[in-house]
């Protein structure tokens, strides 16, 4: 009766959970994401946010392709994959932890007994040769359970998939990050290129130059200064190729990196921008959306899950946990006995642990535990806020961004016009060359910055996708449908 009443006694208290239980953070109360007064662009689309691969929006195969491979390839992600592996196998070990332990023994021992510490010296009838020796063979096992009273061992189990989930959500943000990277490469490359090619063609119109200046010189109609002021800007313009070929080469080695090959084995990148399609929309999650999607903010909410579930760990450390076990050993002289039931014996117990002091170290633990949770959610609310700060700057800078391609699509039409005219005056001798070069300076400018401001709204639209959670999603960690629940009746 005694045995049964503890068991139920001990079955009724393993229903208890000491400790709070998880409540998700709510979404914030934002209907928007920018200040008042503030408008969003007309590209932006809110609702659920972009799909899985938003990298696509920008109608390149061939980009596609390159965003696949560092997916599939890139040591980082590897990595993190890894990484994430064996997190999910220490919470498989914490799981494990829970149940029954059982365990098996095998022993072979040669023992001399000593009979005169019992009292028998000399020549005793019982070992005439003095003291006996023989063997001893022993096999058995024994089972063991935790009853975890308290909940100390499902905190464990909780925290350990919070853990879990929090490398889960670190893992996607690794790859999100790795495909916005490969994909802001790609357009810088298409962006070095055109300004290459912006630079290669001045530079045929400054040899044009020198050579129109030395024939009118040779005609007598223009002077050596005119020859070496032509001469001048071509060499000032062709020293600018260098510097953009060397950015070109290392864009293209990081691309390596990222697709994870070495550079020689790099693949074909060259993608002109007139092949790349800037979206006309731009999905964006709305700000109850984006807590439940973006990767960092996820990651976020998981650790404070964790340090959360840390907090009934350290309080069930503060109170007594039983334990149940049983044992069974076979022990013989000789191999041949070890499977005789006069050679068997057996043990069952219950344990009980009980903290009485400890110096103040377990409430100290706990009241550490409670002040992680609370830095916790201070990380929480700041990332959320840092969030909801990136996709406002992300949506401004779109609106701007149009404005400003406008702008340097108008500055390079005046500006060709304006350098047509000029050779067409000099020509027919109405003015001097310096009018010429100054009016291919400025055509210069006005080029270089619209191939600067359209790159930065291709990659402001991929930012905006990368801060609004699309990309790459890993699979469910085990177990975390449970650890979001939490359990039990809280203390």
């Amino acid at each position: 009766m005694r045995a049964a009443s503890l068991v139920l006694l001990s079955t009724a208290l393993a229903g208890c959970t000491v400790g709070p239980d998880f409540q998700r953070p709510q979404a914030p109360a934002a209907a928007g994401y920018q200040a008042p007064g503030e408008t969003a662009p007309g590209q932006a689309v809110f609702g659920d946010g972009p799909e899985r691969r938003w990298w696509t929006a920008f109608g390149a195969p061939q980009l596609d392709a390159l965003v696949d491979q560092a997916i599939a390839h890139n040591r980082s992600l590897a990595a993190s994959n890894a990484t994430l592996a064996a997190s999910r196998d220490e919470l498989r070990a914490i799981v494990g932890r829970r149940l029954p332990q059982v365990d098996a023994n095998a022993r072979i021992d040669q023992q001399q007994v000593n009979l005169a510490a019992f009292g028998f010296a000399g020549n005793n009838p019982l070992a005439p040769g003095g003291n006996p020796e023989f063997h001893l063979y022993s096999v058995g096992g024994g089972v063991s359970y935790d009853l975890d009273l308290l909940g100390g061992l499902r905190r464990s189990v909780e925290q350990g998939a919070a853990e879990a989930e929090a490398q889960q959500r670190q893992t996607e943000a690794a790859h999100l990050s790795i495909a916005g990277q490969v994909v802001n490469q790609v357009l810088t490359i298409a962006a070095l290129q055109a300004q290459i090619a912006t630079a290669r063609a001045l530079l045929a119109d400054d040899q044009r130059n020198v050579d129109l200046t030395q024939k009118r010189r040779i005609g007598g109609e223009g002077t050596m200064v005119e020859v070496l002021n032509a001469q001048s800007q071509y060499a000032a313009d062709r020293g600018d190729l260098p510097q953009l070929d060397q950015q070109l080469a290392e864009a293209r080695h990081l691309l390596a990196t990222l697709l994870g090959t070495t550079p020689d084995r790099l693949p074909a990148t060259d993608i002109p921008m007139e092949r790349l399609t800037l979206p006309a929309t731009v999905p964006v999650a709305m700000p109850s959306q984006l807590v439940h999607r973006r990767p960092d903010i996820l990651q976020a909410e998981a650790e404070l899950h964790a340090a959360t579930a840390a907090i009934g760990v350290a309080t069930a450390r503060l109170y007594p946990d039983i334990t149940l076990g049983a044992t069974l050993t076979q022990g013989a002289p000789a191999l041949g006995d070890l499977v005789k039931n006069a050679f068997r014996g057996y043990d069952l117990f219950a344990g009980l642990t009980a903290p009485i002091f400890h110096g103040g170290t377990l409430k100290a633990q706990r009241a550490a535990a409670v002040d992680r949770a609370r830095a916790s959610q201070a990380r929480y609310e700041q990332t959320v806020l840092v969030a909801f700060s990136q996709v406002a700057d992300l949506l401004s800078a779109l609106q701007n961004d149009a404005r400003a391609v406008a702008d340097q699509q108008a500055s390079v039409r005046v500006a060709e016009r304006s350098r047509h005219l000029s050779q067409r005056s000099f020509e027919v001798g109405n003015s001097g060359i310096l009018q010429v070069l100054e009016a291919e300076r400025l055509y210069q400018r006005a080029r270089n910055g619209l191939v600067v401001a359209q790159t930065r709204q291709f990659l402001d639209v991929a930012r905006l996708h990368v801060a609004t959670a699309g990309g790459w999603i890993a699979t469910p960690v085990d177990g975390e449908p449970d650890a979001r629940r939490g359990g039990g009746a809280a203390r």
